[in-house]
C-alpha cells in the first residue's frame, strides 16, 4: 500500500501562486502518483504528472502555467501553480497507481488510480 498526504493549498487572488505538495509513504518504489482536481458539481479530472521518462503531462486548461516536479529521495510530487485563475478553484488531490510493467506511463484517467489523499483546498479569487 501507498499512503498519500497533499498540502499547501489556500485562498488567493486570480494571477497569484500555489505551490503543493504531495507526499507518499508506503509502498512507493512501486507506484505513480499524480495530480487531479475536483470543483464543486464536476468530476474529478487529472492535473499534471511526470512519467518514468521524466517528462510531464499537463491538462490542456493548465498548460504553460502549472509546473509538475517530483523529488524522488523525500518521495514527494510538487505542483508549482502560477498565474491562477478563477476556474482553478477546486479541491487538489494526489492519487497513486501501481506500475503497469514496473513504468509510469503518462495517464491523467482518475479511473486507473487506486489511491488518493484527503485533498488540499484551492480557492481563487477573481
Amino acid at each position: 500500500q501507498v499512503h498519500l498526504v497533499e498540502s499547501g493549498g489556500g485562498s488567493v487572488q486570480a494571477g497569484g501562486s500555489l505551490r503543493l505538495s504531495c507526499t507518499a509513504s508506503g509502498d512507493t518504489k512501486n507506484h505513480c502518483m499524480a495530480w487531479f482536481r475536483q470543483a464543486p458539481g464536476k468530476e474529478r479530472e487529472g492535473v499534471a504528472m511526470i512519467g518514468s521518462s521524466g517528462s510531464p503531462v499537463y491538462a490542456p486548461s493548465v498548460k504553460g502555467r502549472f509546473t509538475v516536479s517530483i523529488e524522488n529521495a523525500k518521495n514527494t510530487l510538487y505542483l508549482e501553480m502560477n498565474n491562477l485563475k478563477p476556474e482553478d478553484t477546486a479541491i487538489y488531490y494526489c492519487g497513486a497507481r501501481e506500475r503497469f510493467d514496473g513504468w509510469c506511463y503518462t495517464v491523467l484517467s482518475p479511473p486507473s488510480y487506486t489511491t488518493w489523499g484527503q485533498g488540499t483546498q484551492v480557492t481563487v479569487s477573481s
